[in-house]
């Protein structure tokens, strides 16, 4: 398998979970990590930070860059990746991990609650997008890479929580079109989604959802790795699945993954 070594990723909403489990993995063959989320202060209800995070990485065995970001605010965006090039002096990856989430129906969605999802999710991605490809296209082998489902319409996704739906597909139909607009320039532009739910704290916001029932942020991350390596001219357009990214790479056990293996697993959301 290759390696992300001396290659700079910037991660969105990488202060915990996913994010926080791609950087870690990225870290251990060497690569620069700009760690950029909005936590910059401990908070008992919500663990880690972007400084607990960049500890985490340069633990690890990566150079780490703890960036305080809120994705909604173009100026704190721009700002992040010019400190991540003036640190690293460019940017190779583009991890689209940051989301909010809000599984309620319309009646049950506060104006402020839609909006924070519409901005973070699809506009988010889009800007983060927009701010690092200048610094992506003069990269060697440049990938983006979004948490995002494969596109849906099927009314059982969108019947629940419209509001929460609509976000996470903005996410999912801006990859389609970056991946359209620069795929052929030579950026890999793809998706990257869990077969099960994982145990992130996002699945607080998830009704019935045992974390015994969970697997870990692992699986996600080494899936990110398999695919963050991979040559990028000619690979775009792709909604991939962890699972499936893990056993095209020789990896056909998963056990080790569950956070209970003696549970069943719950199927995430969006998928059949």
């Amino acid at each position: 398998m290759g390696t992300l070594s001396g290659k700079t990723l910037f991660i969105t909403g990488a202060s915990r979970g996913i994010g926080l489990a791609i950087a870690r993995r990225a870290a251990r063959d060497g690569a620069n990590l700009a760690i950029a989320a909005k936590s910059a202060v401990a908070n008992p209800r919500l663990p880690g930070t972007i400084h607990t995070a960049a500890a985490d990485v340069e633990a690890a065995g990566g150079r780490a860059l703890a960036l305080q970001c809120d994705i909604r605010e173009e100026d704190q965006v721009r700002a992040a990746v010019a400190a991540t090039v003036d640190a690293f002096g460019g940017i190779d990856i583009l991890v689209n991990n940051a989301s909010a989430i809000w599984l309620r129906g319309t009646l049950d969605t506060p104006m402020k609650r839609f909006d924070l999802m519409q901005q973070v999710n699809a506009r988010g991605s889009f800007l983060c997008a927009q701010a690092c490809l200048p610094h992506l296209l003069q990269a060697p082998n440049p990938h983006i890479l979004t948490l995002a489902p494969p596109p849906s319409l099927d009314p059982k996704w969108w019947g629940p929580h419209a509001g929460y739906t609509l976000a996470k597909m903005g996410m999912s139909f801006v990859t389609l079109g970056l991946a359209a607009e620069f795929g052929p320039q030579g950026v890999a532009v793809n998706a990257l989604w869990p077969r099960t739910v994982i145990a992130t704290d996002a699945i607080n916001m998830i009704p019935g959802v045992d974390p015994a029932q969970c697997r870990t942020p692992q699986i996600v991350a080494d899936a990110a790795h398999a695919i963050l390596v991979r040559p990028a001219e000619g690979f775009h357009g792709h909604f991939l699945i962890d699972e499936d990214v893990l056993l095209a790479a020789g990896i056909a056990e998963f056990s080790g993954y569950a956070v209970d293996p003696s549970r069943p697993l719950l199927p995430d959301l969006f998928l059949g």
